[in-house]
Parts: structure tokens; C-alpha cells; sequence
């Protein structure tokens, strides 16, 4: 009966230790750098502060338009209001009056 012998091969002891180091550094790379990493969680994390701040802004400045309308409405109907509003919309006042832009 033949049998093979083989010279161990120092190659084959480092392939599996060299494949895994390779991996384990793709993986590293991509956990810190890549798509849905820890530098992109810092910038969604940004952005939902500043897009929080600026709903913030919106919802005031709705609440003060609902206020408005609130005061033209119907059943309330305010003639200060009604006033300022005709003046802004056909764009006169009185020669008595001194108007300021802003």
C-alpha cells in the first residue's frame, strides 16, 4: 500500500488567520465609516435636531395664521382685523396715516 507524504506548508497555516484578519477589517471599516454607520448616525441625529427646531417654528407660525383666521371668521368677525386686512390686500391707507414696511 502507497501513502503520500507532504511537506507542511507554512502558507497554509497563515491562509485562514490572513482571510479572517481581512474580514474582520472590512466589517471594521464599513461599522465606522459606511452607510449605516457610527458617522452617519451622528449626522441623522443632527438633522433630527434641526429639523425638530424647525417644526417648532412652523407649528408657531401656524398657530399665529389660525389665530387670524380665527378673528376674520364669521362669528367673530373683528373690524380692526377685517380693516388691516382690506388695507393690506388692495394695498391704500388714509393720507392721514404714516405706513411701516417691515
Amino acid at each position: 500500500m502507497w501513502t503520500k507524504h507532504h511537506k507542511k506548508r507554512y502558507l497554509g497555516r497563515l491562509a485562514m488567520p490572513a482571510i479572517t484578519a481581512v474580514f474582520l477589517t472590512y466589517f471594521g471599516y464599513h461599522s465606522i465609516h459606511g452607510e449605516f454607520g457610527l458617522e452617519s448616525t451622528e449626522r441623522f441625529n443632527q438633522q433630527l435636531v434641526d429639523r425638530k427646531a424647525r417644526l417648532a417654528v412652523l407649528v408657531e407660525k401656524r398657530q399665529t395664521i389660525e389665530k387670524e383666521v380665527a378673528l376674520l371668521s364669521d362669528g367673530s368677525l373683528e373690524r380692526d382685523m377685517l380693516d388691516e386686512r382690506a388695507r393690506f390686500a388692495l394695498n391704500m391707507s388714509r393720507a392721514d396715516e404714516i405706513v411701516i414696511f417691515h
